[in-house]
């Protein structure tokens, strides 16, 4: 099912770009005649968009575009905020087949690492998801421990600088845990796009799970004890106190500025996450909770805010229901918890939408299936005043389509970054051509 799934969404993405417009401007525009989804609000219908400098300064049925401002007309379009992806490691790519992805770094310890800098503009991954009304992307550094800051990029530009929408949201840190099975990544190694399970792989014994379990912890909370330090010396400006960058970054978690992305799989990680954040007294984001169903009013108690991975996956145990993966938005949506989806891929951003549409049948509503891919992401990194839907003040983060973005056969006309025309052209669309006009 998830193979047919994907496949059909690349059809789709190529009919779509086949059949996109870029309008010819940038910066200043007007909307006019769409259904506007803000998100935040109800649907506007018959309604415009003023557009100033990349910020979307009008809103309404009875706008009038200024004189000089150029107006399209989209009667008969709808009109959606750009989605985000919570969790992607696009463009953060190998730079030799040997070597490792730029998305990760030797080393337990790296909470300075900004994955924003070493991010590819030229990436291919970044107009076939652009393409498919994929905005943003919460760019996740890979590790052992603590793994580097979170920054969220748009997928446009060709200097990683004018990418960047925020530097640092976060410091993403897998948490410890007793892994008698090895929890298969999202994103396979190498060309095999097909899912693993976690059964498949060799069982660990559990003393030596244990083992590496608890020379983490150890780790964790030395460097945890000693960032505080580092705190307390800085803040009594102690005479000899050389800057470390490691423990820099850390003082906007220590003083509750930023939260620790906390990739924590099964229920006893999320508990342990949970007890380690109260101790410590900091904010936590949840990250790739798969069983955060189990600890749903854990989790609502604390107001912990959780990034979900990709819909579409296998279940993780053996024992779970196929739709585990499916019905667990909806779990969380009816006890009342802010969450999002994340891909935690490079190569699946562009399926972003789909990660969505597949948790409605399973009980969660179609609105919220899209705030999980535009505000809620926004408002979880604390950017919710900048983006993630359509109101007066924010960028003009937009996309244009002739139906449902959640629907493969919805066609991409349109999109927009901080109020710039996208061109919309792939190189799924340039294959399609090439093949499609071969002798």
């Amino acid at each position: 099912m998830w193979f047919r799934m994907w496949r059909y969404a690349e059809l789709a993405l190529i009919a779509g770009a086949l059949s996109a417009q870029t309008p010819p401007l940038s910066g200043t525009f007007f909307l006019r005649g769409g259904s506007i989804h803000t998100i935040s609000g109800p649907v506007i219908e018959n309604g415009s968009i003023l557009v100033r400098d990349g910020k979307i300064v009008g809103l309404g049925k009875n706008l009038s575009a200024p004189e000089g401002v150029p107006v399209i007309d989209i009667q008969g379009e709808q009109v959606y905020p750009g989605m985000i992806d919570s969790a992607s490691t696009i463009g953060l790519e190998k730079s030799t087949e040997q070597g490792a992805p730029d998305s990760r770094e030797s080393g337990l310890f790296n909470p300075q690492l900004d994955p924003a800098a070493v991010v590819n503009p030229a990436n291919e991954q970044i107009p076939a998801s652009r393409g498919n009304g994929v905005t943003s992307a919460m760019e996740v550094p890979q590790g052992d421990l603590l793994s580097g800051e979170l920054s969220l990029i748009h997928l446009d530009g060709s200097v990683n600088d004018s990418m960047t929408v925020a530097p640092a949201t976060a410091i993403h840190l897998r948490f410890p845990a007793i892994q008698t099975t090895v929890i298969p990544p999202h994103e396979p190694e190498g060309d095999d796009d097909e899912p693993t399970t976690a059964v498949e792989e060799k069982v660990i014994p559990y003393s030596e799970a244990k083992k590496a379990y608890d020379e983490k912890m150890k780790e964790l909370n030395a460097f945890f004890d000693a960032a505080r330090r580092y705190r307390q010396a800085k803040n009594a400006k102690a005479t000899g106190l050389k800057a470390d960058r490691r423990y820099e970054a850390m003082l906007p978690v220590l003083e509750g500025k930023e939260p620790l992305f906390v990739t924590a799989v099964r229920e006893r990680e999320i508990r342990d996450a949970i007890r380690f954040a109260d101790r410590e007294k900091i904010r936590i984001v949840l990250a790739d909770a798969y069983e955060a169903y189990k600890v749903l009013p854990l989790i609502k108690a604390r107001g912990i805010p959780v990034v979900l991975g990709p819909t579409l996956s296998l279940p993780l145990n053996r024992d779970d229901p196929y739709d585990r993966s499916y019905t667990t938005p909806a779990d969380l949506y009816k006890a009342g918890i802010k969450f999002s989806i994340g891909t935690f891929s490079a190569k699946s951003t562009r399926n972003l939408p789909y990660q969505a549409a597949a948790a409605v049948p399973f009980g969660l509503p179609h609105d919220e299936a899209y705030k999980a891919i535009s505000l809620n992401a926004a408002e979880i990194f604390g950017l919710g005043k900048r983006l993630g839907s359509i109101d007066e003040g924010k960028m003009a983060d937009l996309i244009v389509t002739d139906g449902d973005p959640l629907e493969t056969t919805t066609q991409i006309k349109m999109v927009f970054i901080d109020g710039k025309p996208m061109d919309l052209n792939t190189r799924q669309k340039q294959l399609y051509e090439k093949y499609l006009n071969r002798p």
